[in-house]
């Protein structure tokens, strides 16, 4: 396990070498948050509430969706690719150590620094100047960490799986923009998936995405509160486990089928 902590620093230590571009990052994310906050203060104007959320839930759910991204993107998916095609995976794969566990702790190093250069003080300027609301009580507050950090695990195994499709398609830069795409669309990031008709809530049920952006920003704005916030995480939880089995099936597959190009 040692080995794989020290993963984790030297990606924060590497992030933490080019930390102008977080610094820049805030300013953009602060205008993407101003963006939406102007826009859903159109669409309420003269409402109360719009599916269970007013308005300051609304600024704050932006808000909180933004900055969560922070932590939980990551590039592996760009990287694994990019090893494949220039053979430096073969390398790895003869470390002492898993790839795709290596993967991860690289990932979550690269989301810790997010997390303390990013998002914290990204929230810190933005409450500073559009109203929000955050609760006070610690138990949405432990429910909400927790759900980040399984929003990480789901996002992250996506990811390892388009990073490793690079084995069979040799280039998959179109699918990890569609992968990218979709997932801010369908994971609540964009739009709350409670905004969407009946019949799109009911398919997204079914898949992952809501784990990654809607449910643990519908924890923080107390939009789901108790049984519905752990059910929620629970969701988040199945999700975790259940794509375990696709993520191991296909690197077995993957290796078989080992091809390097470049010198």
């Amino acid at each position: 396990m040692g080995k794989y902590l020290e993963m984790i620093r030297i990606r924060f230590l590497m992030m933490l070498a080019y930390r102008t571009n977080y610094y820049t990052g805030i300013l953009i994310y602060s205008i993407n948050i101003g963006a939406y906050y102007f826009l859903w203060n159109a669409i309420y104007s003269g409402k109360s509430e719009i599916e269970g959320l007013s308005a300051v839930q609304m600024t704050t759910y932006v808000a909180v969706s933004w900055m969560a991204r922070a932590f939980y993107f990551n590039n592996i998916d760009r990287e694994m690719a990019m090893e494949i095609k220039e053979g430096k995976v073969a390398v790895e794969l003869i470390r002492p150590y898993s790839y795709m566990v290596m993967k991860t702790m690289q990932g979550l190093g690269e989301g810790i620094f997010r997390l303390f250069f990013f998002s914290l003080p990204g929230m810190v300027i933005v409450a500073l100047i559009f109203p929000m609301e955050f609760s006070g009580d610690a138990a949405t507050w432990g429910l909400f960490g927790l759900s980040i950090l399984l929003s990480f695990m789901i996002n992250t195994q996506l990811n390892l799986l388009t990073g490793i499709t690079t084995f069979f398609l040799y280039n998959n830069a179109g699918l990890i923009r569609a992968k990218r795409v979709i997932i801010e669309l369908l994971s609540g990031l964009l739009l709350p998936i409670s905004f969407f008709p009946l019949w799109a809530q009911d398919v997204m049920r079914f898949l992952p995405f809501q784990g990654i952006s809607y449910i643990p920003s519908m924890i923080f704005t107390e939009g789901f509160t108790g049984q519905e916030a752990l059910q929620g995480i629970f969701t988040q939880a199945v999700w975790v486990i259940l794509l375990v089995f696709p993520v191991r099936l296909l690197w077995i597959a993957a290796k078989k089928r080992l091809v390097i190009q470049g010198g």
